[in-house]
């Protein structure tokens, strides 16, 4: 049943995912999962029950998509929508409230971190409205339910939590005065007519999405947010994106951390030196691996847990499966550390550590935009990964996207600066 080609179109088409974005190994598993799960004893079989249910095929969408995420994720995007949203209404002279959108909104973190940002900005309820819209209904009915575990507070700066939501115990009941600026509903990205009728919005927060199209798809998701944020609005968007959208005729707004750009940016500043990139380094283990298992980091597209045939492993196991795919690299053995890191990812959680080996063994293969696309998943997961940031901006230079290399250029400095500050405590 793995690399079926026709569960990868099925979901290129449905969500547009692009299998080459995540590696098949991901997906396969998600359709083992549900294959095990519809009690299908054979591929076909499993296809024939998805072409006939439109349940089973939102069940496998959902398998593909997971709705990790937390409150106030990137705060710099937050404290900038605040300062910009102030500026806004004196723009239009609080003639209308402001429209702000977030898709994919996932279990509702992102559109309600908007609506405390804004209110705790001085922002009366009746200054602004959010929009929080989703592919997953499931996700959408958790957001509707506005009630989070632990997991959803994460960061040293949570007192936000205090004013905003109601202690149950183990969980936390989201106040009803932000519940009530923020709409939630279905719908999807590729849809060209999605929203259509409705005025712009002034803020659009669509973070970590465009790295997982194809090239086309991202031109037709790009049209599709052109149209919904106002002319004078700013889109919001992940941490690895901005290089899409320099590409796509938009520019940063500017400030630093916030992933924020504009039609009508300030200009970009003047080009770096010819970025010459250094040699591709030998591969290397995972830096001080630890016998403790590493962290889960937010993943949209991976299953929604192990599958019950996934092997489990401690973290010195998992340690010693890191150095060894990294010991067959070092040794020219391309192919097997290919296999070995494809075989990672299907019984463990997505690393960035891993999807970055493979998109350096794409860059040594000469395949540019397979190695963009692992490189970009490495930042998603880990954002300051210093090699995916430099190898990425390597990449973007040898096209010539000078601005977007330049941007990944100073986030890879600043998190070496970073590096070298917590070595020195």
């Amino acid at each position: 049943m793995s690399s079926d080609q026709r569960f990868f179109d099925f979901l290129k088409e449905r969500i547009g995912l692009d299998v080459t974005s995540v590696g098949p190994a991901i997906i396969e598993r998600a359709v083992r999962q549900r294959s095990i799960a519809a009690q299908a004893p054979s591929a076909d079989e499993y296809w024939r029950i998805l072409q006939d249910s439109r349940d089973e095929q939102q069940a496998l969408i959902e398998a593909v998509i997971v709705p990790e995420t937390w409150f106030f994720r990137y705060p710099e995007s937050f404290a900038t929508l605040a300062k910009l949203a102030s500026k806004r209404l004196a723009e239009i002279n609080n003639l209308r409230a402001l429209r702000i959108l977030s898709l994919p909104c996932s279990t509702g973190e992102e559109p309600y971190s908007i609506a405390m940002a804004l209110l705790d900005a001085g922002l009366k309820p009746h200054q602004f409205k959010v929009d929080g819209m989703d592919v997953s209904p499931l996700s959408v009915e958790k957001a509707r339910r506005a009630l989070y575990g632990k997991n959803s507070f994460r960061g040293d700066d949570i007192a936000f939590r205090d004013r905003h939501f109601i202690d149950e115990g183990e969980s936390y009941r989201l106040d009803q005065r932000v519940l009530e600026q923020v709409r939630l509903q279905v719908g999807n990205l590729l849809d060209p007519a999605l929203l259509a009728g409705e005025p712009p919005f002034d803020f659009v927060f669509c973070r970590n999405l465009l790295i997982y199209f194809d090239q086309p798809t991202q031109k037709q998701v790009f049209e599709v947010l052109k149209r919904l944020t106002h002319v004078d609005g700013v889109l919001f968007i992940g941490p690895a994106e901005g290089g899409l959208l320099g590409r796509l005729g938009m520019r940063s707004i500017g400030i630093a951390q916030s992933f924020a750009f504009s039609r009508q940016g300030t200009p970009d500043p003047d080009p770096l030196p010819a970025f010459v990139p250094a040699p591709l380094p030998v591969l290397q283990p995972l830096r001080n691996p630890s016998p403790v298992p590493m962290p889960v980091r937010s993943r949209p597209f991976a299953s929604v847990v192990p599958l019950a045939s996934a092997p489990k492993t401690s973290g010195t196991d998992t340690a010693v499966l890191l150095a060894n795919i990294a010991a067959q690299a070092n040794a020219g053995k391309s192919a097997e550390a290919r296999a070995a890191c494809e075989s990672y990812l299907r019984s463990h959680e997505p690393v960035a550590q891993v999807f970055y080996w493979l998109g350096l063994l794409s860059d040594v293969a000469g395949n540019v935009l397979e190695a963009q696309g692992f490189y970009r998943k490495a930042l998603y997961l880990e954002p300051q990964h210093p090699e995916a940031l430099m190898h990425l901006a390597a990449l973007l230079q040898a096209q010539g996207d000078v601005a977007g290399a330049r941007r990944l250029q100073v986030r890879a400095a600043r998190s070496a600066r970073t590096t070298d500050s917590e070595r020195k405590r």
